[in-house]
């Protein structure tokens, strides 16, 4: 999208920036009490994921209707029947959940930050450095997450959701505010070649 385009996008958004500003303001007030209530913050998150697998199973066991003559027919049953059964489980313990979730991302971020330290090391590429910190962090974060395991379940899906909703927040914020500061659009007639 040229700069024109996007211009001229913004400025039919200018009307709506006191919306935005609110949008703003109320995602980084959600943030800061996730961060207050970080436990509760994560078996929130939990709920809803469970909640989430229940209706997408009984989705996936309504497809099973729908396209009953099909040969993959026992991918949805299968998929319907997980979904429902590890959705009621997390329902029923949201706890065990996180418990379960947090070592997920422990083990994703323990894996991805090694791959990238080692990658930024073999390959040097130009700013290489970067990788390097983003392998470190990572690889921190999800060490951090394993060592401190299951109390790092009562907060870790907390912090995310609070510290996500804040920088949401703030980046609605900082667009509203950059709408109402924009000039009016003028059309620049297109001069064309003779």
């Amino acid at each position: 999208m040229g700069t024109g385009a996007m211009f001229l996008e913004t400025d039919s958004l200018r009307p709506q920036w006191r919306w935005l500003l609110a949008l703003g303001i109320v995602m980084g007030a959600l943030g800061l009490t996730a961060l207050v209530i970080m436990p509760a913050a994560t078996l929130g998150t939990i709920l809803v994921l469970g909640w989430l697998l229940v209706v997408s199973g009984i989705a996936e066991m309504v497809q099973v209707f729908r396209v009953r003559r099909w040969g993959g027919l026992f991918l949805h049953v299968i998929g319907g029947i997980l979904g429902v059964l590890i959705g009621l489980l997390v329902i029923t313990r949201p706890l065990v959940g996180a418990m379960a979730s947090t070592l997920l991302f422990a083990s994703f971020f323990a894996v991805i930050g090694l791959f990238w330290l080692i990658a930024a090391v073999r390959l040097k590429f130009p700013k290489w450095g970067w990788a390097l910190f983003d392998g470190v962090i990572t690889l921190g974060l999800g060490i951090l997450l394993w060592v401190s395991w299951p109390v790092s379940a009562l907060w870790f899906l907390g912090l995310t959701v609070g510290v996500s909703l804040i920088l949401r927040g703030w980046s609605y914020l900082m667009f509203a505010l950059a709408i109402r500061n924009l000039a009016t659009a003028v059309p620049i007639p297109i001069r064309r070649a003779a």
